[in-house]
């Protein structure tokens, strides 16, 4: 089933399958309306039917899928009852976040299960909790050491599963969703539900509802594109004068570099210049991670170097400025790091350092989005795919 027009807001106490607690606990925290994702997913999620739902991060659809969660496991089922698939840690620490709202409602308990905290620990929690949201190599982790049992779990939820199929899960969550019984309640969210995605939606999934939402048009922000053309010698000192140029500016500033290594020596680089980054990537310490994540939140620290992976699952309003000093490997990448800012109708700047080894890459990236103008302005080629390759001999 798919609507193309999003509908109008709805209050949450006008659903028959959301309880009063649940009302109450969310009007506490001031929500009191729908989502368009969370409008059209609801009646039919409560109702326990399998949903496919294309959404964009920072939807809502969190509620979406965790609002039938607390309504449809009690504290007398099974544990756990429900498993929530997410690609990253931070993801999953924002996912429990919501879950932490609805709780003050339920008699249910909902554990996080990620990479980079005590195993037995976690395993210990996970075994006692209805609900766990986890990453799946974790997961997994848990249930070949037998420390998990999935017997009985009667809801499957994958959330912004594109990505986790981008980062190389698949593996993982066909192992994940295999162990689960298949009379499941199944909800799969994802940014787009076409080819892989879709093909693993459809196999997952048993005559799912199909929904498809984007950013309503006044809330999508805005989004200026700025290139720069760099040489290898002058790409340090370009980003310093742009981040020096916006450092007494509200928001927060987003620096993507390509690898962990990268990220780390581009920290101490601008540390040394007197400016104040902290670096994030996967091979830091979880608690280190999160404590950096928490600065940046609260603005107590304006500027964060991160790589890709880092990065995936940040959905904060207050990103004004995201700067690409490694360019992307492709469109999506450079959709996805671009999208950290100019979120719930506010204004941000995309920049890219882009040397003559960017260009061939670059040129296909702006032209697939429009924005060849404003990338030849800045002095850049777009270079035809035969000039990309050169004969031997």
């Amino acid at each position: 089933m798919s609507i193309p027009e999003p509908p109008a807001p709805r209050r949450f106490d006008s659903f028959p399958g959301i309880s009063a607690q649940t009302v109450e606990a969310l009007a506490a925290k001031g929500i009191e309306t729908t989502f368009p994702i969370q409008t059209l997913v609801l009646d039919e999620a409560l109702a326990g039917r399998d949903i496919l739902a294309k959404a964009p991060t920072g939807s809502g659809k969190t509620f979406a899928f965790a609002i039938p969660i607390i309504e449809r496991v009690h504290a007398n089922d099974p544990t756990p009852s429900a498993v929530v698939l997410v690609p990253t840690r931070e993801l999953c620490v924002q996912v429990m976040e919501e879950f932490e709202i609805l709780l003050a409602a339920s008699d249910i308990n909902v554990a996080p299960v990620y990479g980079g905290t005590n195993l037995e620990t976690q395993a210990k929690k996970a075994t006692g909790a209805h609900v766990i949201v986890a990453t799946p190599g974790r997961l997994l982790d848990l249930m070949e050491r037998r420390l998990l049992d999935l017997s009985n779990v009667s809801i499957l939820v994958l959330d912004e599963a594109d990505r986790m199929l981008d980062m190389g899960f698949q593996p993982q969550t066909d192992r994940i969703e295999s162990a689960i019984p298949k009379d499941r309640h199944t909800m799969f969210f994802s940014a787009t539900l076409d080819g892989r995605a879709g093909r693993i939606a459809k196999r997952y999934t048993n005559e799912p509802y199909r929904y498809e939402v984007a950013r309503p048009e006044g809330e999508e922000g805005n989004i200026e594109h700025r290139f720069i053309k760099v040489g290898r010698g002058t790409k340090m000192a370009t980003l310093v004068e742009l981040l020096e140029a916006d450092r007494d500016e509200p928001g927060l500033t987003l620096i993507f570099t390509r690898t962990k290594r990268g990220a780390d020596t581009l920290n101490r680089d601008l540390n040394s210049r007197g400016i104040p980054t902290e670096a994030m990537h996967g091979d830091m310490p979880q608690n280190v991670r999160e404590k950096t994540l928490a600065k940046f939140e609260k603005g107590e620290l304006k500027m964060l170097v991160a790589t890709d992976v880092a990065a995936r699952g940040l959905d904060l309003d207050d990103i004004t400025h995201v700067v690409h000093f490694d360019a992307p490997d492709d469109r999506a990448d450079y959709v996805h790091r671009s999208g950290r800012t100019g979120r719930a109708g506010r204004t941000g700047r995309a920049t890219c350092l882009i040397t003559d080894e960017d260009e061939y890459v670059m040129g296909r990236v702006a032209e697939d989005l429009g924005l060849e103008e404003d990338y030849l302005a800045a002095g850049l080629r777009i270079i035809p795919p035969r000039m990309a390759y050169s004969s031997k001999g």
